[in-house]
């Protein structure tokens, strides 16, 4: 009888003990990760985007003379290289594809055909982000949208639009193939006085370094966001360029060996404090130094799950105001209807591995709205950023207050004041989403085209 209940008794307890390493195991965290980086190498003659400038323009070519140019001027080479570059991250069943690019904006129609090509290739990137440096220097052509063209891209060329797919494609197989089990940290520090606000107010100097690294340490990737434009150049350049960031993330490449993605921030009324070539070398190394050494200083973080939350956001009908386009003495509702062509709802994302989140915005937030969503976000989160220019193309977000004045940054504020701060809380919504233990992923649906209460 002592016998077969001793027995009984050690089998109790072995059991108990491998159901609990079973559960140790299955709660383990293992990060995964791989980079690379592609040249971005569009056919000859693509005319620049970013500027809709009479100096950049041409007659246009309605007798055929360019293959990829009608409003704008063809390129005249290049001035430095440009890239893609693509972060893969996953955690379990969770992946995360993240891809940057040395361009002005994507919509959505071409993120969809991205996401084909991907397909096509056999390719599952999971939870995909899109984000685009920004410069006013690289390619056009490669948008549908007739209101981008005629405004600062030029008509959409195929082989343009298909090369720059056919890159993304091959850094996000690249970086896939790459992948292994990795590290991360983060970093924010303070960046040089190297911007001014359109608006009179501050800037964010806040550069947020995320850095991946194997579990031996070896470096796999970076990725740095800050809120600058890419207009260091200006309209008369006339080569192809990824202006200061592109200047910045190159050097970093070669000094640390693994690609450097740049990731825009909520830059709306951010313009570059100089102009001209030397000014964006000088302004990139010193960049460059305050990412270095954040790179330096961030230590691992605890190993922790991908966390992401998407919403649905409707939009109210676009707009051009004639008051704040053309001349503030015309009357208020004089406006020209965009919704023929401008998408009528569009998504943002979040995600967090541990302390670390961010958080997709479909355009140019100004500063006070991207402050606003990393101060609610402080206490759930060490290191917060905004991605804006991130899978989608808007325009600008302003808070109403903003609208008040006629400028640049109204005009283009297509989908009026309100939607600005909408946007802003949807995203502090999505990060609060994020933090709350056990929270499952799902897509919201929110409302931001409906008027306030009382109208």
């Amino acid at each position: 009888m002592r016998g077969r209940l001793t027995a009984a008794v050690l089998a109790v307890i072995v059991a108990t003990l491998f159901s609990v390493d079973a559960a140790h195991a299955a709660s383990e965290t293992v990060l995964r990760a791989g980079a690379a980086r592609v040249p971005l190498q569009v056919p000859a003659g693509t005319p620049l985007a970013g500027y809709g400038s009479l100096k950049r323009r041409m007659f246009p070519d309605i007798f055929g003379r360019y293959p990829h140019a009608f409003w704008f001027r063809p390129s005249e080479g290049t001035l430095d290289p440009l890239g893609v570059r693509a972060l893969v991250l996953y955690t379990g069943t969770t992946r995360l594809t993240w891809v940057a690019a040395d361009l002005i904006a994507v919509d959505q129609g071409f993120r969809r055909r991205l996401e084909d090509r991907l397909s096509a290739n056999g390719i599952r990137p999971g939870t995909l982000m899109v984000s685009v440096s920004h410069t006013h220097s690289g390619p056009g052509a490669f948008l549908a949208p007739s209101v981008f063209a005629l405004s600062a891209l030029d008509r959409e060329s195929a082989p343009v639009r298909d090369t720059i797919i056919d890159a993304m494609v091959e850094a996000i197989r690249r970086a896939g193939a790459a992948a292994r089990d990795a590290r991360i940290a983060a970093a924010t520090v303070d960046a040089p006085a190297v911007t001014v606000s359109r608006l009179g107010g501050e800037t964010d100097r806040d550069v947020v370094v995320v850095k991946v690294t194997g579990t031996d340490g070896t470096p796999i990737g970076l990725l740095w966001s800050f809120a600058i434009h890419g207009t260091m150049l200006g309209p008369k350049n006339h080569r192809l360029s990824g202006d200061m960031m592109g200047i910045v993330s190159r050097a970093l490449e070669g000094e640390l060996g693994v690609p450097a993605l740049f990731v825009n921030g909520a830059v709306g009324d951010v313009s570059p404090r100089s102009h001209g070539h030397d000014q964006a070398v000088s302004a990139a190394r010193r960049l460059g130094d305050a990412i270095r050494g954040a790179w330096a200083s961030a230590a691992p973080a605890p190993a922790a799950p991908i966390v992401v939350q998407t919403a649905r956001v409707r939009l109210p009908s676009p707009r051009m105001s004639f008051e704040h386009c053309v001349s503030s003495r015309l009357p208020s509702w004089m406006s020209l209807p965009l919704r023929r062509f401008l998408p009528a709802e569009t998504e943002m994302t979040a995600a967090a591995i541990g302390r670390i989140a961010w958080v997709t915005m479909p355009g140019e937030p100004t500063t006070s709205l991207g402050r606003e969503i990393k101060t609610a976000a402080r206490e759930q989160f060490a290191h917060t950023f905004v991605a804006g220019l991130t899978n989608d193309y808007l325009g600008y977000f302003i808070r109403p207050e903003e609208y008040a004045s006629q400028n640049y940054i109204t005009c283009a504020a297509v989908y009026g004041p309100r939607v600005g701060p909408c946007l802003a809380a949807t995203a502090t919504d999505l990060l609060r989403r994020l933090g709350e233990p056990g929270q499952a992923r799902e897509v919201v649906e929110r409302a931001c085209d409906a008027p306030p209460d009382g109208e």
